[in-house]
C-alpha cells in the first residue's frame, strides 16, 4: 500500500491472513501486559470504513515512542483472527505527516463522511432558504450562502463529535432535515412564523462551523472548547445581521439559543412558540438519527452530545 495510492484497501476490507502496509488513524493507544508480565500495544486503528484492533507485542515500548493517540501512523503487519474476530498483528509502526505522506496523509481520509451527496444537500440549503420571504431574512439568509469560506465549512462540519450525524457532511445534513421539518410543520400550523422559524432552523447549529478541528479524529478548536457552538453561533449571526431590525435579529437569536432547550433563556422560558418548535424538531431529528447511528440503547455519553 503506498502513500500515494488512493485506491489502497480500507480496513472495511481487510481479511485474516492478510499482509497490510498503509497509513491510518491511530483512534486508541494502550500499553498493556501480557501474563507473563511482558509490556504490549493495544492499539485502535481507524479509517472512513471502519475501525480494527491492533496489537504490537515485539518492541513494544520502542514501538510506543513513535506516535501517540490521534495522530496518523504507518502500520505494517499481519491481520489475523482473535476471539472470532479480526486483529491487526503489528510489526512496525510510526508517525507520519500530511506534509510528508502526500494524499495518503490527508486526515480527511481517515473521517466518516456522510452517505448523502453533499451538492444534492447544499441544493435543498438553497431551495429552503428561498421559502423564507421575509425581505430582511431573506437578505441575512442569502449573505450567509455568499459567503464561500462559511458553506465550505457548514459543508464539511460534523452534526456533532460522538453524537448524531457525527461526521463529515454532518452538519448540513442535520440543518436540512430540521428545517425541512420546520417547512411541513409550518404548513400544519398556519399560525406559526414561518420566515422565522426557517431561517432559525437554517442557522440554529452555525456555530458548528467553527467548533472543530480535523485531524486523526474529530477534536474541538479553543473557541468550541471554551464557547460551544451556541455562543460561536450567536456570535456570526450578531456579526451578519446587518439587514435584521432589532425585532427579527432578537428573535432569532432567542431561537438559537433556546434550541437544546428553554435553559438558554432568561428564567429557563421559552418567549415564543417558534423557539419551543425549533428545540422540538431539533430533538426530534438528533433523536431519530442517534438512534439509527448508535441503536436505541444510546449511552450517556452520546446522549450527552445528542443535541
Amino acid at each position: 500500500m503506498n502513500s500515494d495510492d488512493s485506491a489502497a484497501v480500507l480496513i472495511s476490507a481487510l481479511r485474516p491472513g492478510q499482509e497490510v502496509e498503509g497509513v491510518f488513524a491511530c483512534s486508541r493507544k494502550d500499553r498493556l501486559f501480557t501474563r507473563s508480565g511482558s509490556p504490549y500495544l493495544a492499539l485502535e486503528l481507524r479509517d472512513r470504513s471502519g475501525t480494527i484492533a491492533a496489537r504490537a507485542f515485539r518492541d513494544a515500548d520502542a514501538l510506543a515512542g513513535r506516535f501517540e493517540r490521534g495522530e496518523l501512523v504507518r502500520v505494517s503487519g499481519r491481520v489475523e483472527r482473535f476471539r472470532d474476530q479480526p486483529v491487526l498483528e503489528v510489526v512496525q509502526i510510526a508517525r507520519v505527516s500530511p506534509e510528508a505522506d502526500g494524499p495518503a496523509g490527508d486526515p480527511s481520509r481517515f473521517l466518516p463522511t456522510a452517505y448523502r451527496d453533499l451538492d444534492e444537500l447544499d441544493g435543498f440549503l438553497e431551495h429552503l432558504a428561498g421559502e423564507v420571504h421575509d425581505s430582511a431574512f431573506g437578505a441575512f439568509l442569502d449573505g450567509l450562502l455568499r459567503d464561500g469560506d462559511l458553506r465550505a465549512e457548514w459543508r464539511r462540519a460534523p452534526g456533532t463529535r460522538a453524537g448524531h450525524h457525527a461526521y463529515l457532511g454532518g452538519l448540513l445534513e442535520h440543518t436540512v432535515a430540521v428545517a425541512t421539518l420546520a417547512y411541513e410543520i409550518c404548513q400544519l400550523h398556519r399560525r406559526l412564523n414561518q420566515d422565522l422559524l426557517l431561517t432559525a432552523a437554517l442557522v440554529h447549529d452555525l456555530g458548528r462551523t467553527r467548533e472543530f478541528t480535523y485531524g486523526a479524529e474529530i477534536g474541538l478548536t479553543e473557541e468550541g472548547r471554551l464557547l460551544g457552538h451556541l455562543v460561536i453561533g450567536s456570535q456570526i449571526i450578531s456579526l451578519r445581521a446587518g439587514a435584521l431590525d432589532d425585532e427579527r435579529r432578537l428573535a432569532l437569536l432567542h431561537c438559537v439559543l433556546c434550541h437544546h432547550g428553554a435553559a438558554g433563556a432568561p428564567g429557563g422560558r421559552f418567549g415564543s412558540v417558534e423557539a419551543l418548535t425549533l428545540y422540538r424538531l431539533n430533538a426530534l431529528d438528533a433523536g431519530v438519527k442517534g438512534a439509527f447511528d448508535h441503536g436505541l440503547g444510546l449511552d450517556a455519553a452520546v446522549r450527552s452530545e445528542a443535541h
